[in-house]
Formats: C-alpha cells, sequence, structure tokens
C-alpha cells in the first residue's frame, strides 16, 4: 500500500486524498494497513468539522438569611470582683490565757456564738471587788446623809454653826461621787469580764483559729484569734468610665430621670463567673461613689447579690452587665456574616437578580452570636451567613434562604434546609 503527496512525499492530507487500492490486494498486511488509514482520514474530518465550545460553571451555593427584629436591652459589659459584706478580725481584748475554741474551723456560726474562751477568774474578781467598794461607798453616803441632815435641823435652831452643815453637806457630796465612780468601776468590770468570752457579731462563716488553747492572749497589744467573714449577701465592685458614666446621664436625661447616684436598688445587676454560662446571678445596684476619680476617669459602684446557697465566695472575678437602654425594634444578624474593610464594617447581600453586594453598615452590642446593625442594613435584604468563601461583590449565586431564629441568639443556629451544601 503506498500513499503519496501532492508534493511528492507523505502527508497527513496525502493520506486522506490519495491511495492506491492496488495496494491493499497485496496480502493481509496491506489490507490492515488500509483500514487503519481509513480510521485516521474519518479523526481527521471530524476534527476538522466540529469546535469545542466554553460551558461557564453554575453559579455557587450560599445561604442568606433576613435579619431578625425584636425588642432588646441593650448593656453595659464590664468586670469585677465580689467582696464580703462584712469582714472582721476577732481579737482579744483583755489579757489572759486562752482556755477554750468553742468552733470547728470553717464553720458557719450565728450571731452571738460563743467562739473562744479567756481566763476570766482574775476579772471576776474584779467585779466582785467592785460590787464590795459600791457597798462601802453606798454605807458612807447613807452615814453622811443621815449626819448633814442632823446638822442642818440643828443650825435651823441655831444649835449649829453654819460652817459644820456645809462640812457634812460636801461629806455627803463625796460620798455620793464615790458611790457613783464605784458603779463605773462595776460597769467596767462587767465588760472586761464580756470579753472573755469572743463572741460571733453577726452570721457568717469562721476562719481557722491562729491561737491554741494556753496561749497567752492580749498581753501588750489585742492578739487576733481569727477572721469571721459574712457572705450573705455579697457584695460587687466594678467600675464605669467616663464615657460609660456619661452615656448614663444621657440615657436618664431622655428617659426625664434624674442623674443620681442614691436610690439605685432599681438597677438590676447580673454576673457570671469564670466556667458559667451567660449572667445567672442576679441582683441590683446598691452603691455608686458621688465623684468620678480623677487618677483613673472612672466610677465605682457597687452591687448586692443574695447568696444563701453559698455559690459566691468573696475576692472571685466576675463578669458584669447592667442596662444602659432598650431598642424597641433592633435589627440583628449573625455575627459572623459580618467583615471588615477599610470602609468598616459590611455584609454581603443577595439582590433580586441574585447577585452579591456588600452594604458598608454600623454595628451595635452583640445578642450572643447575633451584632445590632444600627444602620446600613433593610429588613427586608437576604444577607450571606454561609458559603461566604464562595461569594464577592458582583457575583452572581445560587442562594438559598434560611430563617434566623431567635435560638440563633444563644446557638447561633438557624434554620437551613437538609440540602443546602454550604451549612454541611
Amino acid at each position: 500500500m503506498e500513499f503519496d503527496d501532492p508534493a511528492g512525499g507523505p502527508s497527513a492530507g496525502g493520506l486522506a486524498q490519495r491511495w492506491r487500492p492496488d495496494a491493499a490486494a497485496r496480502g493481509p498486511s496491506g489490507r490492515v494497513s488500509a483500514v487503519l488509514a481509513m480510521m485516521v482520514a474519518v479523526l481527521l474530518v471530524g476534527c476538522n468539522g466540529s469546535k469545542n465550545a466554553y460551558v461557564p460553571p453554575p453559579p455557587s451555593r450560599v445561604v442568606v438569611a433576613q435579619s431578625i427584629q425584636k425588642p432588646v436591652t441593650l448593656y453595659f459589659e464590664l468586670t469585677g470582683n465580689t467582696q464580703a459584706i462584712n469582714s472582721v478580725d476577732l481579737v482579744a481584748r483583755v489579757q489572759g490565757y486562752l482556755e477554750s475554741i468553742d468552733y470547728k474551723d470553717g464553720s458557719s456560726v450565728t450571731k452571738g456564738t460563743q467562739l473562744f474562751g479567756i481566763e476570766r477568774d482574775t476579772y471576776q474578781q474584779q467585779l466582785d471587788q467592785a460590787n464590795a467598794t459600791l457597798a462601802a461607798n453606798e454605807a458612807t453616803l447613807e452615814y453622811n446623809t443621815a449626819e448633814y441632815r442632823r446638822q442642818a435641823a440643828l443650825a435651823r435652831q441655831d444649835f449649829a454653826s453654819q460652817s459644820i452643815m456645809q462640812q457634812w453637806k460636801a461629806n455627803q457630796d463625796s460620798a455620793a461621787a464615790q458611790v457613783m465612780a464605784a458603779k463605773a468601776q462595776i460597769e467596767l468590770a462587767k465588760i472586761n469580764l464580756g470579753y472573755t468570752n469572743v463572741q460571733a457579731p453577726f452570721d457568717g462563716v469562721v476562719a481557722d483559729h491562729l491561737v491554741d488553747v494556753g496561749a497567752l492572749v492580749g498581753a501588750g497589744s489585742a492578739t487576733k484569734l481569727a477572721t469571721i467573714v459574712q457572705t450573705d449577701p455579697l457584695y460587687v465592685y466594678f467600675t464605669l468610665s467616663e464615657p460609660q458614666v456619661l452615656t448614663i446621664k444621657e440615657n436618664n436625661a431622655k428617659a426625664g430621670l434624674p442623674f443620681r447616684t442614691t436610690d439605685l436598688g432599681a438597677i438590676p445587676v447580673e454576673i457570671g463567673l469564670q466556667g458559667e454560662e451567660g449572667y445567672p446571678h442576679k441582683g441590683h445596684m446598691d452603691y455608686a461613689s458621688p465623684q468620678v476619680d480623677q487618677s483613673t476617669g472612672t466610677l465605682t459602684v457597687r452591687a448586692v447579690f443574695d447568696n444563701k446557697d453559698g455559690a459566691l465566695l468573696p475576692g472571685l472575678f466576675v463578669r458584669v452587665r447592667t442596662p444602659v437602654g432598650h431598642l424597641d425594634k433592633a435589627v440583628l444578624t449573625r455575627n459572623d456574616a459580618i467583615g471588615t474593610s477599610q470602609e468598616g464594617p459590611y455584609v454581603l447581600v443577595v439582590g433580586p437578580d441574585n447577585v452579591v453586594q456588600r452594604k458598608v453598615v454600623k454595628t451595635g452590642d452583640r445578642q450572643g452570636q447575633l451584632r445590632i446593625i444600627e444602620s446600613g442594613l433593610d429588613p427586608s435584604d437576604w444577607v450571606v451567613t454561609g458559603g461566604i468563601q464562595r461569594a464577592f461583590p458582583g457575583a452572581k449565586v445560587d442562594p438559598q434562604r434560611t430563617e434566623l431564629t431567635a435560638e440563633a441568639e444563644s446557638s447561633g443556629a438557624g434554620k437551613t434546609s437538609a440540602q443546602d451544601p454550604a451549612a454541611k
């Protein structure tokens, strides 16, 4: 089998144009070559007869949802520390040997419970001695009073001189003063005797004892025996910055309320411990400093919380929030749907033509997994909340519409179609 090129040499064109039939008859190998030649010719004709056409990819699927509109309370989120409402060091106010420790370290006690006992014999004797002195002074007063009355009667009858009468009057007054001094000494002796019994000044928890039985206490100075702490209720101290104080003042003015640091019991305060979700502990404001600290630019505020279950301990770090305003119809969208550029925060929205647009927005406080949008977003806009990496301004997308629910405020989830690939 032979193929000739018109130009005198073999070529692809020649294969397709000229073929000598007599070459196919030369044997089996010739027939095979002929078949191959025909196949090549068909392929070449097919390639020359059709062209490849570009098919664009389908639009990317994204998840979109409209914002939620609902009433929202605005909060200041701060940090603070818990502090006991009462914390007192128990000391020995009289000298003596410690005779007893009448509580268990760390136990809760009620007001008036005896905690320590100091030897009382000496102070009991001092009280008995003061009582004896009073009795003697009262007897002297009685005698001087009777003698003064007798001398006064004689003086009226000119049987006694005025000087003698006045002398017995002075003796009576002196004895009366000694009686008063003796009574005061008795009261002092009773007080000192009472100091030998160290009692709880209020309901609380007593820390471990610092002095053992048999030790001499109160010698020269007061000896610290232990500390008692009252944890119910409990204080929480936190600070407001100067801008926050001015914001509260402005909001109060809009509501027609005076800006005061008194009568704060109606202002709620919520706290949460580390590791706790949200702010489960509820209390109210109790005190605010009457002036801003110029060195720090902050205002010290105190709140009070019930602590009957003992869940709060003094000295803990806590997260604090307190309401500062209210929006009747706030616009909220997913916080993770908000991006940031040189122009500021923005969201991607899908228009009626399924083309992505970027809208610059002004954001407000965060509400769980949602964020308040103060301006720049219409409630009817469909915001891209899923598949954001596949959406960019000007791109045409295949939006999968979903619905944000109130649960998204805590869980960050919305109702999503099971066929939505962006939600997988």
